[in-house]
């Protein structure tokens, strides 16, 4: 391995490269061959990382290709890049020159590069994606349904309908991939073992937070970006927030929090008690939310199973 740091830029129908710190820059195409003779080229350089942004898709083919061939290769956040873009005075923007910034700021930066996914993770993570698209049409469909007149609500009712019916065998689906793969399985069990975890939290958690367990709690709270930063300047101490980290996993864990706040005992007394010490909720539910996700990554990372509050135990005897 040398000291040569690739940037990707991925366009529909090419790549654009850049290599840092040579500044060597090149173009191919995006179809098969052209990703055979850019994986064949790159194995022989031994690059210390490759670099490329998260496009909604289209860069998974690229990722897979050059995973699979033990490239060390990262996926980093748009926005982050165009930050460090502008911080780098680079305001710019082409093809080549965002190839160029990727390879920068992995020069500058050094991600971690990531781990080839199992087949089992990318199937789950496709169904997850399908579903999420299944879920974002049928509450178009119903908003449009609420407003149509009467002559086009037949078509909106049948659609609505074949969505419910295909949304459910979409989760059929997860549910028999997690049943048939046992540590999967297990964790699973884990997770809905905690009041207010559901099928579909579990499932995105398992899908979307690989690293669950894995990590300690301030390390997971700031992946997901339940984590409050600091927003100080001298004497000025401005208001702690919450920034980045995987927009879909707190989604799921925002609904799931709703749901612990009125069903479990810990996240339920934790909540009542930071509103009740004058917290705005909002405030207190992002609280919660970071609290339920601590309780998640300890259950996973020492593999016991959700035990309820003592005081609560001993009420019940």
């Amino acid at each position: 391995m040398n000291n040569k740091y690739v940037g990707i830029d991925i366009a529909k129908k090419q790549l654009d490269l850049a290599i840092r710190p040579s500044g060597e820059r090149q173009q191919v195409d995006r179809d098969e061959q052209g990703l055979a003779a850019l994986v064949k080229e790159l194995v022989a350089d031994k690059p210390a990382l490759i670099v490329l942004e998260a496009t909604g898709g289209l860069e998974v083919s690229v990722v897979s290709a050059l995973l699979q061939a033990e490239l060390p290769v990262v996926v980093v956040n748009p926005r982050q890049v165009r930050d460090f873009a502008k911080a780098t005075g680079r305001l710019a923007k082409t093809d080549g020159l965002d190839a160029d910034v990727l390879a920068h700021f992995g020069e500058a930066i050094k991600p971690t590069p990531r781990a080839l996914p199992s087949e089992q993770q990318r199937q789950l993570d496709a169904l997850i994606g399908r579903r999420r698209q299944l879920v974002e049409i049928l509450v178009a469909e119903r908003n449009r349904h609420g407003i149509a007149l009467p002559k086009a609500q037949p078509s909106l009712e049948r659609h609505i309908t074949w969505l419910e019916a295909e949304l459910s065998d979409l989760e059929g689906d997860l549910q028999t991939l997690i049943r048939e793969t046992p540590a999967w399985r297990e964790c699973d069990d884990l997770l809905q073992g905690v009041p207010g975890v559901g099928i579909v939290t579990s499932t995105s958690l398992l899908a979307l937070l690989p690293e669950l367990g894995q990590l300690s709690h301030k390390q997971i709270a700031a992946l997901v970006g339940v984590a409050p930063f600091n927003a100080d300047s001298g004497q000025h101490k401005g208001k702690r927030m919450i920034w980045g980290g995987r927009a879909e996993v707190r989604s799921v864990l925002y609904m799931a929090t709703l749901s612990a706040t009125r069903f479990n005992p810990t996240i339920r007394t934790f909540y009542q008690r930071l509103v009740a010490a004058g917290k705005p909720k909002k405030v207190a539910l992002t609280a919660a939310m970071r609290k339920l996700l601590t309780i998640l990554n300890a259950i996973l990372r020492d593999k016991q199973p959700w035990q309820p509050p003592l005081s609560l135990v001993s009420s019940q005897s």
